[in-house]
């Protein structure tokens, strides 16, 4: 089995920054790739940001030029720094780790983007 604990988020005003981050722990096999979704009310869950164990990223074009993802495969963790942060970015963001086919879910946590 695979946990994924999520840490960073909060409340931020527009234009304001937070980072993310996700730790992996259990029977983590390479290659995996690690990324994080988010979900905001009424709405379905939603790719955010993924990186592969080689670093190729792909973005939502919402979040691009705004949002970075990294990872420390030494530490089995993803990252996600948002910046320029705005109202519609508020969501649940969950950590997605996806490896031979299975994939394993963070609890999420709460981003909120409001003045």
């Amino acid at each position: 089995q695979v946990q994924l604990v999520e840490s960073g988020g909060g409340l931020v005003q527009p234009g304001g920054s937070l980072r993310l981050s996700c730790g992996a722990s259990g029977s983590i096999f390479s290659p995996y790739a690690m990324g994080w979704y988010r979900q905001a009310p009424g709405k379905q869950r939603e790719l955010v940001a993924r990186i592969n164990s080689g670093g190729n990223t792909n973005y939502a074009d919402s979040v691009k030029g705004r949002f970075t993802i990294s990872r420390d495969n030494a530490k089995n963790t993803v990252y996600l720094q948002m910046n320029s942060l705005k109202p519609e970015d508020t969501a649940v963001y969950y950590c997605n780790l996806r490896g031979f086919g299975v994939d394993y879910w963070g609890q999420g946590t709460q981003v909120t983007v409001s003045s």
